[in-house]
């Protein structure tokens, strides 16, 4: 037997430790930063950390097992009607009585006494299919007809998501998956005019997402100006740099933030890495950055070494999508990117992204075993 057969039957160790190292983490993490608010909230100290296992992990690492162990071929074959349930789910949380929101944004459906939100499964959805089509096209003739029908396409499909999530308010998302978007369609070597137009629109489209909300205004403000109304507009983000701030060398210890105590608003989703940061220090912090990095070279070496176009782009994708979300949490904690509401992977409380999270991972140890 060959090596490049024997390999398509192993797992890929190392891709696969550090995702459980960071899994791991992520529970750890969540435990200590939620243990004195789930107390106040509803006088369990484990409240969080149990939804977050019961239906998030348990859950997730089942589905992940599954996308680990379906063929890969059967993921490219259903993309499209994956990404069109996974749009009717999305146009599902408008309806009343299925419909959960809070604030202005309609977001949930409700599953009994829990929520869960399509958008995190629209993602993933939209990645599979976009590397299915893709890579289709890539194996083509490379004709300007084509680049042109794929570009158009490409557009219309992102129009669709755009719209839904913007009625949802949920910018944060959408942002992420034009990131993904964009970097998987330009992985194909598309035309400079591409480019340029994308540019150009996506720079509209930027601007006016904004304009519609001034949250979304007062944040800019603030990233441009960080002394701005420290007690009001400004007082997450200089709330999250004290906490990273006064975490030091060593940190304070797990469990002994003093910003998770109703100083540091959305201690367990936003920003958590911010009290981590405090209760670990810049040397936990810096473990987990790197961590994110090594999990970001295995992707990428996936990337390389992947048989067919449709499991190159689907591993780009995914890395990309994870990485994107980690460092852009990551800034925004620190300053040196505006607060958007992304949730760091694996380590935010949400059962709903833990699972697609690690689907997303079932998938991509999936495409490293079947790697050459």
């Amino acid at each position: 037997m060959s090596k490049s057969l024997a390999r398509n039957k192993n797992l890929d160790y190392s891709l696969f430790t550090i995702i459980a190292i960071i899994v791991i983490a992520g529970i750890v993490i969540l435990s200590s930063v939620s243990a004195a608010f789930a107390f106040k909230q509803y006088g369990d100290t484990y409240y969080f950390l149990k939804h977050q296992i019961l239906f998030g992990l348990l859950p997730g690492l089942l589905l992940g097992f599954l996308a680990y162990k379906i063929k890969l071929s059967l993921f490219k074959k259903w993309s499209g009607p994956f990404l069109l349930f996974a749009l009717i789910m999305m146009l599902l949380v408008f309806l009343p009585g299925l419909g959960s929101s809070s604030g202005d944004a309609a977001r949930w459906i409700k599953i009994g006494s829990s929520t869960y939100q399509p958008s995190e499964a629209l993602k993933l959805a939209f990645m599979i299919y976009l590397a299915a089509w893709l890579g289709n096209r890539m194996e083509k003739k490379n004709k300007e007809s084509n680049f042109w029908g794929t570009f158009i396409s490409f557009l219309t499909v992102m129009i669709v998501i755009i719209v839904l999530l913007f009625c949802q308010s949920n910018a944060s998302t959408l942002g992420v998956i034009a990131a993904v978007g964009l970097i998987m369609y330009f992985s194909t070597n598309a035309p400079i005019i591409h480019t340029v137009i994308t540019i150009l629109l996506g720079s509209g489209g930027f601007f006016l997402i904004i304009k519609a909300a001034p949250y979304r205004v007062n944040r800019l403000l603030v990233f441009l100006n960080q002394d701005l109304d420290p007690m009001g507009k400004g007082y997450q983000l200089q709330q999250s740099l004290i906490a990273v701030g006064s975490g030091g060398l060593g940190g304070a210890g797990l469990g002994m933030s003093a910003q998770k105590f109703g100083f540091l608003p959305q201690t367990i989703s936003d920003s958590i890495f911010a009290v981590f940061a405090e209760e670990t220090g810049f040397i936990g912090a810096t473990f987990l950055i790197f961590i994110f990095l090594i999990f970001l070279w295995r992707g990428l070496s996936t990337v390389k070494n992947s048989q067919d176009n449709f499991s190159k782009l689907l591993a780009l994708g995914i890395t990309s999508w994870i990485i994107i979300q980690t460092f852009v949490n990551i800034g925004a904690m620190i300053g040196i990117l505006p607060l958007t509401g992304i949730p760091l992977p694996f380590i935010s409380y949400g059962g709903s992204a833990l699972i697609t999270e690690l689907v997303g991972m079932g998938i991509l140890l999936n495409i490293s075993k079947n790697s050459v």
